[in-house]
């Protein structure tokens, strides 16, 4: 019998050394402003097996994590979570984005510069830190104002402050 647990402990051993680190991606963020300036924020990311694996045992909660950054942007309103599940988080932000009086009846929308590098801050308090890959730059993120202008970004880990001028709001 302890031979047996014994072999296994070693076969355990080796997979941890021959299986990859573990991955965090950022696939999508999708930032949806409102005509009151909230935004709707979509944050599709994957896992890993050991990400998975932290985030089951309660070590690690990219969703906790997702909203305390978004915190900072909020203009002191509060971060609602809408929807999770193990690849998207959803989040309702009021006041993310600054509405203002433009000329000619325009309105102007302003979102703020967005730093993805302060959630690789976030990640090196773990003490798995070492052990996980993570890119949290999305592969896409788009900012849509009120349905009608849209703002694409490409794998970068910042957004700058936007600034949209549309007519016919209110």
């Amino acid at each position: 019998m302890k031979a047996w647990i014994r072999i296994l402990a070693a076969l355990l051993l080796i997979a941890g050394m021959v299986l990859p680190a573990g991955a965090f991606t950022a696939e999508e963020l999708d930032i949806s402003v409102n005509e009151s300036g909230a935004a709707t924020i979509d944050f599709t990311y994957s896992l890993s097996w050991l990400e998975r694996f932290a985030v089951f045992l309660k070590i690690a909660d990219p969703t906790e994590e997702f909203a305390k950054a978004l915190q900072k942007y909020s203009n002191g309103h509060g971060v609602e979570s809408v929807a999770v599940d193990d690849q998207t988080a959803s989040f309702l932000v009021e006041g993310f984005a600054k509405v203002s009086a433009g000329e000619n009846g325009t309105t102007i929308y302003t979102t703020p510069a967005l730093n993805f590098e302060d959630a690789e801050k976030a990640l090196e308090e773990y003490w798995f830190a070492p052990l996980v890959q993570a890119d949290f730059s999305p592969a896409e993120t788009r900012v849509v104002f009120v349905g009608k202008t849209t703002r694409t970004f490409q794998d970068t880990s910042t957004i700058p402050m936007i600034s949209v001028e549309l007519t016919g709001q209110a």
